[in-house]
């Protein structure tokens, strides 16, 4: 049974140009034979559970992640973990896992993992999204231009109200008020970011409230959501459509930035859902066009997916320089767990399997044409 395992999943490695074993950087060295069991049992899961268990290691993870997703060997292994995708499909499809009550998980899991953490493998002002790398030569300047960037897609002007759904750190907020003249809202489902915005907006014209984007009340001249709607799921497309149409005045804008999805998916990758974004769903350009429609006009559309395998192997440097002052804190099982979500998603997106969109919208359609920013 072990040979047979071991066969299937050698010949499969193998039609993505990588040797189990091999002498390649991204070649996949297995320590552990429990490796096999893991990975037919639950595939994407059993891939990731094993690297955090010690089964397996891999010199250059992401290039491995980004060669494996090219080759799409998913169909190849559907029909041994059939019951396995079976279960996610229906658990994704009978329940709301984004639902009001369970809004505040994915603060609690994973942006409450610990400030100081952060703070350390991010850039200065704290952004946790994909920067813009077209005339950045290091993170900074690529989270400082697409600051900018998003600043003068939503043509903000001084004394203007803005509403940012999912506020992170308050890095965006104080770069507009500071910059624009703009009073922004704020809004966060994580209360150590909450704390930590509130610090960095101090003194700014930026409120900063711990609360679910249903609840919210009021008009706005302009409304940004930076890495917020990966959380949405597309059980509540619509109520963000419409809640964001509500609360938008008339001659206004929305610049929604996500992660993105080729196609319109009925299930997350269950190892980011299980130990990095509970309840994810990443969106489809359809379901962001189908859900906006009778609404909102499309403005304008960019995609610099490419740009966030930079930001991550970025963020994977300054996280891996910074180790030796968390190990204590957090332990070996965690730092394998937060390499192979960053190598793992720099992969994912040097693959193309996934993308990154800047959607402009606007209630009535931009008297005489939108004339969009890069």
């Amino acid at each position: 049974m072990f040979t047979s395992r071991s066969n299937l999943i050698n010949s499969l490695f193998k039609q993505s140009g990588v040797e189990v074993n091999g002498s390649q950087p991204y070649d996949i060295q297995i320590h552990h034979p429990g490796f096999y069991r893991k990975l037919l049992s639950k595939w994407s899961l059993g891939l990731g559970e094993s690297y955090m268990d010690g089964d397996w290691d891999c010199e250059q993870l992401d290039e491995l992640i980004s060669k494996l997703l090219r080759r799409d060997l998913n169909d190849s292994v559907k029909g041994i973990s059939r019951i396995y995708f079976i279960l996610e499909i229906i658990r994704v499809n009978l329940i709301n896992l984004q639902s009001k009550k369970r809004a505040f998980q994915v603060g609690e899991a994973h942006y409450d993992a610990g400030n100081d953490l952060f703070e350390r493998m991010l850039d200065p002002q704290m952004i946790y999204s994909c920067g813009y790398w077209e005339r950045a030569s290091n993170l900074n300047e690529a989270q400082e231009h697409k600051l900018k960037m998003i600043c003068e897609k939503l043509e903000l002007k001084p004394g203007e109200s803005v509403l940012e759904i999912g506020c992170g750190w308050g890095g965006l907020a104080a770069y507009a008020a500071k910059n624009y003249g703009v009073q922004v809202l704020g809004i966060t489902v994580s209360k150590e970011q909450q704390k930590l915005a509130q610090l960095h907006c101090k003194d700014l014209a930026v409120e900063i409230e711990l609360i679910d984007y249903r609840d919210l009340k009021g008009s706005y001249d302009k409304i940004v959501s930076v890495g917020m709607f990966e959380h949405v799921g597309k059980k509540n497309y619509q109520t963000y459509f419409n809640n964001t149409f509500r609360l938008l005045k008339d001659e206004g804008l929305l610049l929604l930035h996500t992660i993105g999805s080729d196609v319109s998916v009925v299930r997350t990758d269950p190892w980011i859902d299980k130990y990095i974004f509970p309840n994810g769903d990443l969106p489809s350009l359809k379901q962001i066009a189908s859900n906006s429609e009778k609404l909102f006009v499309i403005e304008d559309v960019h995609n610099f997916g490419a740009d966030y395998d930079k930001t991550l192997m970025a963020w994977h440097r300054n996280f891996n320089e910074t180790w030796p002052k968390f190990k204590d804190k957090y332990g070996e099982r965690f730092f394998r767990m937060w390499n192979y979500y960053l190598l793992c998603c720099a992969g994912s997106f040097r693959a193309r399997e996934i993308q990154l969109w800047q959607v402009v919208l606007s209630p009535n359609g931009v008297a005489g044409g939108y004339k969009s920013q890069r």
